[in-house]
């Protein structure tokens, strides 16, 4: 498949399992699942059809590993990311003494002042190293990276979650957990 039908099906399956799945009438199931029969027969009927050999190539050979199947792989869901609600079922995990954030430069100030938040996602997405944090970090303007002290937080009694691609989550992170990257 060409990276580009490749990228397309992506952002429309990011779309749809993150944010808007009502728009082609799939509704998640707690952990962000649905069939993956029903997905496809819910893309061709709003006229992006999809294959099931293409849907196993984007959650194969996606770039992030933003989906992925069941044991049985009857089932699909987005990795994290979503803005709509749903209960992604995820048991708090001890996370590494220290995380990493990728953001803009523009950025740093104000979150120094105020810290990571949510905005209208579920988490905060935090990086378990530096150089995937800087990747995350340049699709905002000039990346700046932000050491977050996961430790320190898990400590006093902060919940951290690990999606199945490796992103950690949080609810927020305030700014005394936080430091520029020099």
């Amino acid at each position: 498949m060409k990276d580009s039908r490749l990228i397309k099906i992506s952002k429309y399956l990011s779309k749809h399992l993150r944010h808007q799945p009502d728009r082609i009438g799939i509704k998640l199931a707690p952990g962000g699942w649905v069939a993956v029969d029903e997905l496809l027969a819910a893309c061709q009927k709003n006229q992006f059809p999809i294959t099931l050999t293409e849907l196993n190539e984007v959650v194969a050979n996606n770039d992030k590993k933003r989906f992925s199947f069941n044991s049985t792989g009857t089932l699909i869901r987005a990795n994290q990311g979503h803005s709509t609600e749903v209960d992604l079922q995820r048991e708090p995990v001890v996370p590494p003494d220290v995380l990493y954030h990728g953001t803009g430069h523009k950025a740093v100030e104000s979150i120094l002042q105020t810290g990571l938040k949510k905005m209208s996602r579920h988490h905060v997405h935090l990086s378990a190293d530096i150089a995937t944090a800087k990747t995350v970090g340049a699709r905002h303007g000039k990346p700046v990276v932000l050491t977050v002290d996961s430790g320190a937080m898990h400590e006093v009694g902060y919940s951290f979650y690990c999606s199945d691609n490796g992103v950690w989550l949080v609810a927020h992170v305030p700014p005394e957990y936080l430091q520029k990257t020099e």
